[in-house]
């Protein structure tokens, strides 16, 4: 089996197998470990710390999860480390942190989360694609950004890399962007550049010409986020070879 077929070959968890109620809160070694236990595939987020770490958390801030306040990019990564989460006892921790719990026994795939800034937080990127290359285990890199995608492929080829992308309608995360940037997105139009080893693309605007024509035309495999329901599982199946969840356990339903 590649590295490809084993990050494809089981479901992979959105941000871990986590349940707040239960205090097993998203992308924490709590979530990590009970995805583990259960064989699933993991998917976890990563931001830039002030000194040029790669934190696992979502958020741009702390404020929602965390004992802590202000933007993740202000902190050092050891004063990171050093702050619990509001509920369930876990602190933060680092991309290495999480190689060494999983220790190549699950597939991992790390969204890169970008500040859209000029340079694509290049020095960043080359420090993840370097982490990850340096991991025994099976492990791809994946972000929205054509532009970081672009620089971990210089940096390293053999890293797997896939693109997220989605419909990019007008508003929300794409308000400030121009209908030809967001064209460029929705249609992956960056392809020739960033040659990604898989796309990662939203449930709700499957199906869609772009990873449907590079599906087929190039052998990409489809990824797709976040499947939460009986009606958007049915959809990953017919339109996508691999689905991230949440929600649910895909083994029992």
């Amino acid at each position: 089996m590649t590295a490809l077929q084993d990050i494809f070959a089981r479901p992979i968890a959105h941000r871990g197998y986590h349940d707040a109620g239960a205090g097993v809160i998203e992308n924490t070694p709590k979530a990590v470990s009970a995805a583990m236990a259960r064989g699933f595939g993991i998917e976890v987020d990563i931001q830039e710390t002030a000194d040029g770490q790669a934190l696992v958390f979502h958020d741009y801030t702390l404020d929602r999860l965390v004992e802590g306040t202000g933007k993740v990019i202000a902190h050092s990564a050891q004063a990171l480390r050093d702050m619990n989460m509001k509920t369930g006892g876990d602190r933060l921790w680092l991309l290495q942190d999480l190689f060494d719990l999983l220790a190549g026994k699950v597939a991992v795939v790390i969204e890169i989360k970008s500040l859209m800034r000029p340079g694509a937080q290049a020095d960043f990127v080359r420090h993840v694609a370097d982490l990850t290359a340096a991991y025994s285990g099976p492990a791809a890199i994946k972000t929205f950004d054509p532009d970081m995608l672009a620089v971990a492929r210089a940096r390293n080829p053999a890293v797997l890399r896939g693109i997220v992308a989605s419909a990019a309608r007008k508003g929300g995360e794409f308000g400030r962007l121009s209908n030809v940037h967001r064209f460029a997105l929705r249609h992956m139009l960056h392809f020739p550049r960033t040659r990604p080893d898989f796309i990662s693309y939203c449930i709700n605007d499957l199906p869609s010409p772009a990873p449907g024509l590079l599906r087929r035309a190039f052998n990409k495999p489809v990824m797709t986020w976040t499947v939460r329901t009986a009606e958007e599982r049915a959809r990953a199946a017919r339109y996508a070879d691999q689905m991230v969840f949440e929600g649910f356990d895909p083994d029992h339903e």
